[in-house]
């Protein structure tokens, strides 16, 4: 179980969390979601001890302050928002990089399976630069995947820190990472993802936690949490869930999509 307590975060003079509490439970998928500067980000990167914090964060009962990098590391893979590279690695490289943070070793298979999963299979030798920023963003879930690649070990659950995910794929791409997320939680790991997809996020949680000026408005299951009223008062525009726009306006709807068979 993931639990946070009182979480308080300062930058500078400017209050960006107070008082937060959150927790996210094994084998279920979680979602942070909000109006941008709402906390999202700094929730999840306080949860995963990036940055300096007031309060408690319990991780499989452990406090994560008193725990060491390769401690953590053990423990849970963290997917950035945006990850910059200097140097010229190859895609290999780059996944390679969460093998040595993580328990798997040298067991170097995983790294093609990984890239495997998230589609890539045929980018190993690839210059990582060289690629659009949607698959960049895909070769690092890969990497954060080698990391943790086994949801449970040693009979403790291992965690997926996710933020934004999805934020340059397109709809197949979207569905195939939400897919790779929700089978790691299936299979008895804990996922902790930033959203901004309402319509991805109903499909794919269990819970969700709705943020707004760094506190937390609701959390519960998306039925729970999705109503007019709650969606209204968190993005300050009038929001209406499950209704169809006015008749003649085609929308999409990701529920509909199907992958393609491999």
């Amino acid at each position: 179980m993931l639990t946070a307590k009182d979480i308080t975060v300062k930058l500078g003079r400017k209050t960006i969390l107070e008082d937060m509490n959150f927790e996210a439970h094994a084998g279920q998928f979680t979602c942070i979601v909000g109006p941008n500067g709402s906390g999202k980000t700094t929730l999840l990167r306080a949860m995963t001890k990036d940055v300096p914090f007031s309060g408690q964060v319990l991780l499989n009962g452990e406090d994560i302050q008193s725990l060491k990098p390769w401690e953590l590391a053990e423990m849970r893979g963290v997917l950035p928002q945006a990850s910059a590279l200097a140097f010229p690695f190859t895609v290999e490289e780059v996944v390679r990089i969460g093998l040595h943070r993580g328990s798997m070793g040298d067991a170097q298979d995983i790294t093609q399976e990984a890239l495997n999963r998230v589609g890539l299979g045929s980018y190993a030798r690839r210059f990582y630069q060289e690629l659009s920023g949607g698959e960049q963003q895909r070769v690092q879930l890969a990497r954060v995947l080698s990391q943790v690649w086994q949801p449970v070990a040693g009979g403790q659950p291992r965690w997926l820190f996710l933020d934004e995910p999805v934020s340059s794929l397109d709809i197949a791409h979207q569905l195939q990472v939400m897919a790779i997320a929700k089978t790691f939680a299936e299979t008895g790991g804990g996922v902790v993802a930033v959203m901004h997809d309402l319509n991805l996020t109903a499909m794919y949680a269990d819970r969700i936690a709705l943020l707004a000026q760094g506190r937390c408005l609701a959390a519960g299951t998306p039925a729970q949490v999705m109503t007019d009223q709650t969606l209204s008062n968190a993005y300050g525009c009038s929001l209406s869930v499950g209704r169809t726009p006015p008749q003649g306006t085609p929308f999409l709807l990701p529920h509909q999509a199907v992958l393609a068979a491999e």
